[in-house]
């Protein structure tokens, strides 16, 4: 905590964001135990939980921090799959295959960034639609996926489905945690505030010295490497490969609905919705085209009555943040202490 003057200070950690901090390391380490103690089908739905948290802090980061909505994000997921059966397919270790895929996306997002980051709001976000129609495509010529046909991860069969679920799961787990500890640092960073500063007024950031493209180039690849670890680990889960299920706007769609119910731009937010989310699949997943009605429902309620998300609304009811990426005026009031970002 830094004072300013007459009782006024700048503050960043809060005793609940600490305890908050610990906490989430202690269930992260309970949690490296579960596959003694779960059965199949609930580390194969922890997996899946894990997944939805990458994505959802994925695009959280890319729209919610950087303000770049996109609804083709699910061209990093494709791809993220395609290279791990590729990589797979030519003698790689189908684990290490994931992280390398995820790699090559990521390093494949640099050139799109020079084109794409020169579109701004509903250009940028149909723009990469677009992108992820043609990656479909291009994917579905590879003469080993073999159109929407498809192949499967074949090389993971040299391993029994005991040590294989249990290696996907470790991984997720571990890809979950070094995916949101370095974006929580990057977003505490002066990379994070530049990024910030740019959703909120790009040309006052320009004015002020902020190197606009490559902050958000940044922001862009961190994106598509972690969207694209999450396609792999679910190609791992799956173990088939569909080009029209991996490239499908779904994933997006999921990926909005989850930081739209959460909270958009709040780091928190992110979190909370993927659960919210993993819930609601849970219980009402096999509801078919209900499921999805319901949905795209919540969505719209949350939209018009609830913009700032469940973690938004608890934030501002609360007045404390568990997670906080930003710095906080505190202002000594005459019946209770005033909070302003």
């Amino acid at each position: 905590m830094t004072f300013v003057s007459n009782g006024i200070s700048i503050e960043r950690w809060t005793t609940s964001s600490r305890l908050a901090l610990g906490s989430i390391a202690a269930v992260f380490a309970l949690l490296i135990l579960a596959p003694a103690v779960l059965g199949a089908g609930a580390i194969d739905r922890m997996t899946a939980l894990f997944i939805y948290v990458i994505l959802a802090a994925m695009w959280n980061a890319l729209a919610g921090f950087g303000g770049l909505v996109s609804v083709g994000q699910q061209v990093f997921f494709g791809l993220g799959a395609y290279f791990t059966i590729r990589l797979a397919d030519a003698g790689l270790d189908p684990f290490v295959s994931v992280f390398a895929a995820a790699i090559v996306t990521g390093a494949l997002s640099i050139p799109l960034s020079l084109f794409m980051l020169r579109l701004k709001g509903g250009e940028f976000a149909i723009g990469m639609w677009v992108v992820a129609e043609l990656a479909h495509l291009l994917v579905n010529l590879d003469r080993l996926i073999q159109g929407e046909t498809g192949t499967s991860l074949i090389s993971l069969n040299v391993y029994d489905s005991g040590t294989r679920r249990a290696a996907i799961y470790w991984l997720a787990l571990a890809s979950t945690v070094a995916l949101l500890g370095s974006l929580f640092m990057l977003m505490r960073s002066r990379a994070g505030a530049a990024m910030q500063a740019i959703r909120d007024n790009e040309e006052a950031a320009t004015s002020v010295g902020v190197r606009v493209t490559a902050t958000k180039r940044l922001l862009f690849v961190l994106a598509a490497f972690g969207i694209a670890v999450a396609g792999g680990l679910w190609l791992a889960t799956a173990t088939t490969f569909q080009p029209k299920t991996y490239f499908s706007v779904q994933w997006t769609a999921y990926m909005i609905f989850m930081v739209l119910v959460g909270g958009i731009g709040k780091f928190e937010g992110a979190i909370l919705g993927a659960i919210l989310f993993f819930v609601i699949e849970t219980f009402f997943g096999s509801a078919g085209v209900w499921y999805l009605i319901g949905l795209g429902a919540t969505a719209l309620i949350f939209s018009l009555y609830l913009p700032r998300g469940l973690w938004g609304g608890i934030e501002r009811r609360f007045d404390f943040q568990l997670l906080p990426v930003g710095y906080r005026l505190k202002l000594p009031g005459p019946s209770k202490i005033k909070w302003e970002e």
